[in-house]
């Protein structure tokens, strides 16, 4: 190829616009021509005919506008605290955990550990080896996904019928959604942790903390003031969390609007002050909060035929699985990658699980990844720098379909998150979401070794895309 030299042909006030060819942009600068350069690469390759397909189907602008718009509208209010089997009907040997369906044999370490520890608890083994034992053999052991029950859990994600959960009701929709209580960080259940330490806390949690934490909630809704987690998360943007890996000042707010009825709980005040204590040392106690509100965000926006915004994104450890508007609870899966970032003490990327945990709900719903030029800090704690975290954001509007009305970005001039996830778009411009993510430990019992960053692997949004080709309207 060559370029001409322009001198005398163009005037000094024209400027050239150029998309895909850098060779003939950089040959013009070097003549002192203005050049704009659009970001533009060929679609995912193998996607042309199903991409035409889904672009071409009439529906599909009016039900992605319906889907982001029903996604926006949600709410999210904090209605009740109790126990898995009361709120979830789970029954003796179910366990819900994170991310697509999957068997215990192709199970990863930390959610072996998790199921593991959760055995435990419920009293159905007496050692580590006889749970992993009757968990292989699967008698009387029922294995479901969190997200087939309208629930989320963080990392493993494992709830079993004595744990307590947080349930939050989005009244505009009808739709109510849980998640189990957050342990905080180190060696805890939902990083694969199943040590006496893990299962004492945990019993202290469905034994105090939870009851504490019921009868707060519960005081709220009597007086007619029931906690706004949308609210919340609207107002932790703007105080430097993302609502993923930095909760901060959401777990702050949240406490202060739980104290003043958690201290007046009917329970012995040393109960009281250790629950006060556990829950605002946890710098992570928001974000079991932010998860389901973020679900009962999807969950409005599923089910709209034609649409292709995604309404599910989730890990167990092995796959990484969607789920799409247009074509109802069907999952898409694909090998979910390991995350980079930063690693705990003397621990290094050799330790460390693929991903894993349905917390990527925070970037299906717009935060998280998503709003991570909100919380440029976040960086300290998943590696990556602050341009970075600016330049996540931005590239993160181009595969989204609109921009959230209640999270803002004040560093962007309050320009709202990118929310809506457009599996058409994902193919077209071959840019996958970014994850915000913790890194649980490999090995089973090991607990968290870091926190870094990760995409889905893109079979997951070709296979959707191939789908809704399938049910396009011609």
């Amino acid at each position: 190829m060559t370029t001409q030299p322009l001198h005398g042909l163009l005037s000094a006030d024209l400027s050239v616009a150029t998309a895909g060819v850098t060779l003939f942009a950089d040959a013009l600068r070097q003549q002192a021509v203005p050049v704009t350069e659009a970001a533009w690469q060929p679609p995912m390759p193998g996607t042309e005919a199903d991409l035409a397909r889904v672009l071409a189907d009439p529906r599909r602008e009016a039900a992605n506008a319906e889907a982001v718009r029903r996604m926006m509208a949600a709410g999210a209010e904090l209605v009740d605290v109790r126990p898995a089997r009361e709120a979830l009907g789970l029954e003796k040997g179910t366990f819900l955990h994170a991310g697509p369906p999957i068997e215990f044999a192709r199970a990863s370490g930390p959610l072996k550990g998790a199921l593991i520890g959760a055995m435990l608890l419920e009293g159905l083994a007496d050692s580590a080896p006889d749970a992993e034992a009757k968990l292989e053999k699967g008698d009387g052991i029922t294995l479901e996904p969190c997200h087939h029950r309208d629930a989320v859990g963080p990392m493993a994600g494992v709830i079993s019928p004595s744990m307590w959960v947080y349930e939050l009701r989005d009244e505009v929709h009808g739709n109510t959604s849980w998640c189990s209580l957050n342990e905080g960080l180190g060696k805890v259940l939902r990083y694969g942790a199943y040590g006496p330490e893990v299962i004492d806390r945990l019993h202290w949690m469905n034994a105090t903390l939870g009851p504490i934490l019921q009868q707060a909630v519960r005081a709220r809704v009597d007086q007619g003031s029931a906690i706004d987690i949308k609210a919340i998360i609207a107002q932790m943007l703007q105080m430097g969390d993302e609502g993923h890996n930095r909760n901060r000042a959401g777990s702050l707010m949240l406490l202060r609007e739980l104290l003043p009825t958690m201290i007046t709980a009917d329970a012995p005040s040393t109960d009281i002050a250790e629950a006060v204590r556990f829950s605002g040392a946890n710098e992570h106690f928001f974000l079991n909060l932010g998860m389901p509100a973020c679900k009962l965000a999807t969950l409005a926006g599923q089910g709209i035929p034609g649409s292709s915004i995604v309404t599910t994104m989730a890990r167990n450890g092995t796959d990484f699985g969607i789920r799409v508007s247009g074509t109802g609870d069907e999952w898409f899966t694909g090998p979910a990658n390991t995350p980079e970032g930063l690693f705990l003490g003397s621990y290094g990327p050799e330790d460390a699980n693929p991903d894993i945990g349905d917390s990527a709900i925070t970037e299906t719903g717009g935060i998280g990844g998503f709003a991570m030029a909100a919380a440029p800090a976040i960086v300290k704690f998943v590696g990556g720098d602050v341009p970075f975290a600016l330049q996540a954001t931005q590239t993160m509007y181009e595969i989204t379909a609109s921009e959230h009305t209640a999270f803002q970005i004040p560093i962007l001039e309050f320009r709202g998150t990118p929310t809506g996830i457009d599996v058409a778009a994902v193919a077209r411009t071959g840019i996958l979401p970014q994850i915000n993510t913790g890194m649980a430990g490999r090995v089973a019992g090991t607990g968290q070794v870091g926190a870094g960053l990760v995409n889905p692997p893109p079979r997951c949004f070709t296979q959707a895309l191939s789908r809704l080709a399938e049910l396009a309207t011609p």
